[in-house]
């Protein structure tokens, strides 16, 4: 029987067409949201969202994040840009400006467990995360029957210890440009050159509640504590090990009675839920770094 062809690239939704999306960052001080807000009036563009933060009023950063709408917005994207490239010089600005219909292309890494998988197809399936999952990656074969089943490509790369290099290497040309990496339960550590390809672009779920229990194994060391709370931590990968910026984390009670069998089952579906998140609020344009911490406009 011949694999499924993947699935055309889903049409951008009208509704979401004229939609923009602003996030800004620049020093504190009083007159930032005015000069925002009558830059895109003079436009003509409607604000339907705005949410900010301010590190400190006095000598802080400041981070806006705006939604609106703008009729033909493709068209009229480079003067909007020019404007804001004036604004940014006057203010010590940097901005990011997405339209909504544009889908992202994810490329997601896995091993052999596809509960975290498993929600991200569904969820780009069901129209929940607004984006593309552009190809599966992964150091086992057993989950190509997922892969192909939603219509996905799915690469084989095996990993040894005497073959990291060039299967990072080799995974590192099969995904290309894409948006975002994601590492939904993939059990390989990545190098320092894999994390500056996507420097703020590749997020990883730890099956533990960070920082407690880093490393491999962390059900078994809960249970050898005797912890009440399991949990998970979605964070930005860097090369400090299980060390990034946190995005989402998200607990569930357990008592004496828990095997590490019973929490690995309930830790699942934890993870799922806080790897889908995180995604959805990077594709979102919701997360903003700062320093070794984040702001979500959640």
């Amino acid at each position: 029987m011949s694999a499924p062809l993947p699935p055309s690239p889903r049409p951008p939704d009208a509704r979401l067409t004229d939609v923009g999306r602003l996030v800004v960052r620049c020093p504190d001080r009083p007159g930032i949201v005015a000069v925002l807000s009558r830059l895109l009036a003079d436009v003509g563009a409607n604000i339907t969202d705005s949410q900010q933060h301010s590190s400190d009023p006095v000598g802080g950063t400041f981070t806006l994040r705006l939604e609106f709408v703008l009729a033909d917005l493709a068209a009229r994207r480079h003067q909007l840009e020019g404007a804001l490239d004036l604004l940014a010089r006057q203010w010590e600005m940097t901005w990011r400006l997405t339209e909504v219909a544009h889908r992202p292309r994810l490329a997601v890494f896995v091993s052999r467990t596809d509960h975290a998988l498993q929600e991200l197809l569904y969820r780009v399936r069901a129209g929940d995360l607004q984006a593309e999952i552009a190809c599966v990656v992964s150091n086992h074969p057993d989950l190509e029957p997922v892969a192909r089943g939603a219509g996905v490509p799915f690469h084989h790369v095996p990993v040894t210890p005497g073959t990291k290099p060039e299967a990072e290497q080799r995974a590192l040309e099969l995904v290309g440009d894409v948006d975002l990496v994601v590492l939904a339960r993939y059990m390989q550590i990545v190098s320092a050159e894999f994390c500056a390809r996507f420097p703020e672009r590749l997020i990883n779920i730890h099956h533990s509640f960070l920082p407690a229990f880093v490393g491999a194994n962390p059900y078994q060391a809960a249970h050898d504590r005797g912890v009440k709370l399991i949990g998970a931590t979605a964070h930005y990968v860097t090369p400090d090990l299980d060390a990034g910026p946190i995005i989402e984390q998200e607990v569930a009670r357990v008592d004496h009675r828990a095997t590490v069998e019973d929490m690995r089952r309930i830790g699942r579906y934890v993870e799922r839920q806080v790897l889908a998140q995180a995604v959805t609020w990077h594709v979102e344009d919701r997360v903003i770094v700062e320093g070794d911490r984040t702001i979500v406009f959640a």
